[in-house]
């Protein structure tokens, strides 16, 4: 069973470039982390619009043959994430479609946490899914909205739906970038050569040579086309909500997501978690890849030396073959490896950015002591995750999420650490500038879009992005 959280997925669009669908696939590439189950990306010519996707990874997908087949000057793509179910090539985005006003794609990032019973109704009025995906409720409502223009047909279709969404859209003469009004999901606009851009992280931005511009404020419907940028505010206003996991563990830390730098983020949650719960030690190691800046941090906090203790394969594919005569903690073995000699006869602090079940760390720190270390005292660079996320994220339920239900001393005792300490909810909050607010439903269960009891099993009836 997987222990962690799943990865949300990438969305990128472009308008105005000749050579859109590479820039496309570029950008995609650069947004792997966000999802690695499938791509796709949807061009327009003008006058048509012509769509590409598989499973897999963007660079295995998209041969120069593939790009060849994405004509035109305006492109979308998306990156799906690996779920942990069975996935099937009709979920992959964006999603294709031909209605009344003429062709439409959609790029999706979010989750909409009242999916199901819109699908009811929409199943009752006479449509059909073609998929398992939320997303593909927006594009209904579109299609059965009765306003004339699509451009609100759009915002009348997201009326009606509650949750988040970063949304790029694709017609045969414009692209299309929503925020929901409450900004769970990133989502940057840009530009390179003239042309517009708009993706879910700036790193998008920096593969193609693009300037990050701003962000797309939560609420905001922008469209490009041959007139310019227009940017709307045609939703009822929220108090902003951002996904406080982007900084944690999601985003890449050479992004600038939701106005500040992933990496230094990181990196002040690792010294306020080094002047909350300092401890006498040898040395600072992280887990990598996504406990490096915050181990940085704390090890200059503390004033201890950091170093590599243990390495991560990075070449390791969805799935493998384990061996017949089985191999103890071989699912962690073979993505991490402990470097023995940074280890042996030292008081190491291992830094991690979150515990989900708390199995993995459990055999991380059974493999540094069989390495050598004389005592092991686990770090955790965000507060104890005790509820689901509903709006985007592929967690746990609640009944898996070991914080849910243990408290720090019985969690300690279960991964076998000599201590254990998680970054207050407090110095989360000081180090990210709570006044510009920020969803941490996963900490406190203070979910920002309340649903009703009903809708929780509902939203086990759709794939999240």
């Amino acid at each position: 069973m997987f222990d962690g959280f799943r990865e949300e997925c990438g969305v990128f669009g472009i308008y105005g470039h000749p050579d859109a669908a590479n820039l496309t696939y570029l950008g995609l590439y650069a947004l792997q982390h966000r999802g690695q189950e499938a791509a796709g990306i949807v061009s327009s010519d003008g006058k048509e619009l012509f769509s590409q996707k598989a499973m897999g990874l963007v660079a295995d997908i998209f041969t120069e043959e593939r790009i060849k087949k994405l004509p035109g000057n305006a492109a979308i793509g998306h990156n799906r994430y690996s779920t942990t179910g069975d996935s099937s090539a009709i979920n992959i985005q964006p999603i294709l479609v031909n209605f009344a006003l003429g062709g439409l794609a959609i790029a999706h990032n979010g989750n909409l946490v009242n999916a199901g019973i819109l699908k009811d109704e929409l199943e009752a009025y006479g449509s059909i899914f073609q998929s398992t995906m939320d997303s593909e409720v927006i594009i209904h409502l579109i299609a059965q909205s009765r306003m004339a223009s699509l451009h609100e047909r759009i915002v009348d279709a997201l009326g009606h739906v509650q949750g988040s969404y970063s949304l790029v859209l694709i017609t045969e003469k414009e692209i299309i970038a929503v925020r929901d009004p409450h900004g769970f999901r990133p989502l940057a606009l840009g530009e390179v050569d003239g042309a517009a851009v708009v993706a879910s992280e700036t790193c998008a931005f920096d593969l193609i040579e693009a300037t990050y511009v701003r962000d797309v404020e939560p609420g905001e419907m922008i469209v490009i086309n041959k007139d310019g940028i227009h940017s709307s505010f045609p939703f009822k206003h929220a108090e902003p909500s951002h996904c406080i996991f982007e900084f944690i563990y999601f985003a890449r830390p050479d992004s600038k997501v939701f106005g500040q730098n992933v990496y230094a983020i990181r990196k002040a949650f690792g010294r306020q978690l080094a002047k909350e719960s300092a401890v006498s030690a040898d040395v600072v190691i992280p887990v990598p890849d996504s406990g490096v800046p915050a181990a940085l941090g704390y090890a200059e906090e503390a004033g201890l030396p950091f170093d590599t203790g243990l390495i991560r394969n990075h070449y390791v594919g969805r799935t493998f073959i384990e061996p017949r005569q089985s191999i103890r903690h071989f699912g962690v073995k073979i993505k991490l490896n402990p470097v023995a000699d940074a280890l042996r006869g030292k008081r190491v602090v291992v830094v991690d950015d979150s515990i989900v079940r708390g199995t993995t760390s459990k055999k991380i720190i059974k493999m540094i002591r069989n390495a050598g270390a004389a005592e092991v005292h686990l770090r955790i660079s965000s507060p104890p995750t005790m509820y689901p996320c509903y709006y985007g994220i592929d967690t746990p339920t609640r009944q898996e999420l070991i914080a849910a239900s243990h408290n720090v001393e019985e969690i300690r005792r279960y991964v076998t650490a000599d201590s254990l300490s998680y970054i207050s909810l407090e110095g989360v909050k000081q180090v990210v500038n709570f006044p510009i607010n920020y969803c941490v439903a996963c900490f406190d269960g203070a979910y920002p879009v309340p649903f009703p009891g009903e809708l929780m099993a509902q939203l086990g009836l759709f794939d999240k992005k």
